[in-house]
C-alpha cells in the first residue's frame, strides 16, 4: 500500500483530479441507481473507513441525521445531498491522506493479468453467486451459505504470473477481500491456492475456469484455509458478463 499511496501522492494535480472525477461518478451512480440508496451511502462511508460522527461534523449535521439516511428511515436524499456527502466523503479521505482514493487509483490500472474487476453495491449471498455462474463447489460447500461476497476479481492467471509482482498481489483485492478471485486459463489449480495460502489476505471464494483438473494440493489448501473452491465450465464471456451483472 505504501509503494501505492507513494504513486498517488506522486501525481500531478490533474491525474488526481481525474481519479477524484472517477470514483465521485462511480459512487454517484451506485447511490442514485441503487434500491437502497441509504444502505450503498453506509457502504461507501464504510469503504473509506469514515466514522458517521466524521461525515455529519463535516456536513455540519446531525449524527443521526447520517444515520436516518443510511437505515431508510428517513427519505433518500436528494441529488444535491448525494453530491455533498460524496464531496466530503472524498475530501476526509483526503485530509487522512488520500489512503482510499490511492487504493482506487491502483485498480484503475490493474495490471495485465486482470481481465476484469467490480465490487457490487450490495453484497451476494455465496449460494447465491455460485448459481449464477454455474459453479459446482469442490471443497468448503458448507461454508458457502455463511459468505458474502462484495466483488469479484477475474484473473487471466498465466498472465498474472508473468506480470504481477508479490507488490502488486493486492490490487486482485480491489476494495475488500470479500470477494470471488476467478482463475482462467487454469491448469491444474495448484498455483493460485498456493498464492493464497502464504498471503495474508484471504478471498471469500476461488473460482476455477474450466481447469483441466484439480491438483489434490489445491483441495487440501482450500480445506486448510475454509475457502469454498469453485469450478464453473461457462464460456469466458458468459462467466464475465454474469460476474458484471450484479454490479
Amino acid at each position: 500500500m505504501g509503494a501505492i499511496l507513494g504513486r498517488f501522492v506522486r501525481q500531478s494535480s490533474e491525474d488526481r483530479a481525474l481519479v477524484e472525477g472517477a470514483i465521485k461518478e462511480k459512487i454517484a451512480g451506485e447511490i442514485t441507481l441503487s434500491n437502497e440508496p441509504g444502505s450503498t451511502i453506509r457502504k461507501w462511508r464504510e469503504i473509506f473507513e469514515i466514522s458517521q460522527t466524521q461525515l455529519a461534523n463535516r456536513l455540519e449535521i446531525s449524527p443521526s441525521v447520517v444515520s436516518d439516511y443510511e437505515s431508510g428511515r428517513r427519505q433518500s436524499p436528494g441529488i444535491a445531498t448525494v453530491r455533498r456527502i460524496i464531496e466530503a466523503i472524498v475530501d476526509l479521505d483526503k485530509d487522512q491522506g488520500g489512503k482510499i482514493l490511492a487504493k482506487y487509483t491502483s485498480m484503475m490500472n490493474p495490471g495485465e493479468g486482470i481481465i476484469s474487476i467490480s465490487e457490487y453495491p450490495k453484497s451476494v449471498p455465496g449460494p447465491e453467486f455460485v448459481t449464477a455462474i454455474e459453479g459446482r463447489a469442490l471443497v468448503a460447500e458448507t461454508h458457502l451459505k455463511d459468505k458474502r461476497i462484495q466483488g469479484y476479481t477475474l484473473i487471466d492467471s498465466i498472465r498474472a504470473i508473468a506480470s504481477l509482482s508479490a507488490a502488486d498481489y493486492v490490487r486482485v483485492y480491489g476494495w475488500s477481500t470479500e470477494r470471488a478471485l476467478v482463475f482462467s486459463g487454469i491448469k491444474y489449480g495448484r498455483s493460485p491456492m498456493v498464492a493464497i495460502r502464504v498471503h495474508p489476505m484471504k478471498p471469500a471464494i476461488v473460482v476455477y475456469h474450466k481447469p483441466e483438473e484439480v491438483d489434490k494440493l489445491a483441495y487440501r489448501l482450500a480445506e486448510y484455509e475454509n475457502i469454498p473452491l469453485v469450478v464453473t465450465n461457462l464460456s469466458l464471456q458468459e462467466l464475465e458478463k454474469r460476474l458484471k451483472s450484479f454490479a
